[in-house]
C-alpha cells in the first residue's frame, strides 16, 4: 500500500502560513526596554554658623568653621598649637588650619568666613553633609583677636547631631592665648589695624601652650609702649556662635 500524507484544505494551509511568520523574530516588532531610573540623590544635611563680634574694637579675623565627629580638636588648653593654630592666632589666617582639619579622617567637612567681622558685625557661614554623617557631629570654630599678638577665641566640638531643621543653638566664647608670641603689644607684632605689623613666626617665645587670655594692658594700663590703649581691651565673652540646622 502506498502512504501518503493528506494535503490540509486551502485555508488552512494560509493560517499555517501565517502563524509562521507571525513566529519569526522581526526587531521592528519588540518594544524598547526603557532604562532603569536614576537613584535618588543622597539625603543631605545643611548647617549655618553665624559670628557676632561682641568687642569693642578687636575686628575677628576670617572665621574658621569645621564639622567633625570625636577623635579630633581644635585645640586644648595646656597643650601647644599646632602650626595651624600658631597661623591663626598670630595672623589671622587660617588656611593651614583648615589644612590640618581636612587631613583629618574624622572631619567632615570645613569652611571659611569671607572677611573679618568688625566690632559688633556678623557674618553667616554655611556648610552642607551628608544626613548620614549626622550621628556624633560636632562644630568648631577659630577666630583671631587681630589687634592682639597670638589672641584667639574658639568653640570647641558643640554638639548638633540633634538638631532638627529650623533648630538652633547659641554660645558665648571667650579669648584664649595661643601660647606661641609673648604679648608684647607693640605694632611690629600686631597684624591688626592698631599695628599693621607681622602677623606669623615660626618662632615660639612664650609659653608655647594654650590658655586663658589675660587681655590687654594698654597705654592707659600703665603700660607706655604699647601700641593698644582702652578701646582694645576685652571682657569676656568676645563672640557669640549661632549654629542653625537650616536643611
Amino acid at each position: 500500500m502506498n502512504s501518503f500524507i493528506r494535503k490540509p484544505p486551502l485555508p488552512l494551509q494560509l493560517l499555517a502560513g501565517t502563524l509562521l511568520l507571525a513566529g519569526c523574530d522581526n526587531d521592528d516588532n519588540i518594544a524598547a526596554v526603557a532604562p532603569p531610573p536614576p537613584p535618588p540623590p543622597p539625603a543631605m544635611a545643611s548647617f549655618e554658623v553665624t559670628v557676632t563680634n561682641l568687642t569693642n574694637a578687636q575686628p575677628l579675623s576670617p572665621v574658621a568653621v569645621i564639622a567633625h565627629v570625636e577623635g579630633y580638636s581644635v585645640f586644648s588648653v595646656g597643650v601647644p598649637a599646632t602650626v595651624g593654630l600658631e597661623d591663626l592666632a598670630e595672623g589671622g589666617d587660617n588656611t593651614a588650619l583648615l589644612a590640618e582639619a581636612d587631613a583629618d579622617t574624622n572631619v567632615v567637612a570645613t569652611a571659611s568666613g569671607a572677611a573679618p567681622i568688625g566690632p559688633a558685625g556678623s557674618e553667616a557661614i554655611a556648610f552642607e553633609i551628608l544626613e548620614s554623617e549626622l550621628p556624633g557631629l560636632l562644630v568648631s570654630t577659630g577666630t583671631m583677636l587681630v589687634n592682639t599678638n597670638d589672641a584667639i577665641t574658639m568653640l570647641n566640638a558643640a554638639s548638633v547631631e540633634n538638631l532638627a531643621v529650623g533648630e538652633s543653638l547659641t554660645m558665648r566664647t571667650i579669648a584664649y592665648d595661643a601660647g606661641t608670641e609673648a604679648n608684647t603689644e607693640l605694632a611690629d607684632h600686631i597684624p591688626g589695624p592698631a599695628g599693621g605689623g607681622e602677623g606669623f613666626n615660626a618662632e615660639r617665645d612664650d609659653v608655647d601652650v594654650v590658655a586663658m587670655h589675660v587681655g590687654v594692658v594698654g597705654q592707659d594700663g600703665g603700660f607706655p609702649a604699647s601700641s593698644l590703649d582702652g578701646q582694645h581691651r576685652f571682657d569676656n565673652p568676645v563672640a557669640q556662635v549661632r549654629i542653625e540646622r537650616i536643611e
